[in-house]
């Protein structure tokens, strides 16, 4: 699988775990001179609190697109050191 954004592989894996119909990418696949850790957080009432990165590319920056959870809950232990994407990063095979 392959997250894009404006063209860019932002990560590519076939190590994928699946959650909530979102691929969570194995750490290691990020193409880590794209991220940029942000101060935002969100609470999930099942895997806990998630950390986000923006997603930069070419000078475009898209704020907050992808999505971590650095301590999940036991039941969300699946997406342990994987990260996923929203806001216009294209999931392919």
């Amino acid at each position: 699988m392959k997250a894009i954004w404006q063209g860019v592989v932002l990560a590519e894996s076939d190590d994928t775990v699946v959650v909530e119909g979102n691929h969570y990418f194995p750490e290691q696949s990020l193409n880590k001179e794209h991220f940029r850790k942000t101060s935002r957080h969100s609470l999930c009432l099942w895997k806990g609190i998630a950390s986000y990165y923006t997603v930069e590319v070419d000078g475009e920056r898209n704020e907050n697109a992808a999505w971590y959870y650095p301590k999940p809950s036991f039941l969300a232990r699946r997406v342990k050191g994987r990260v996923a994407f929203h806001k216009g990063v294209r999931i392919e095979p």
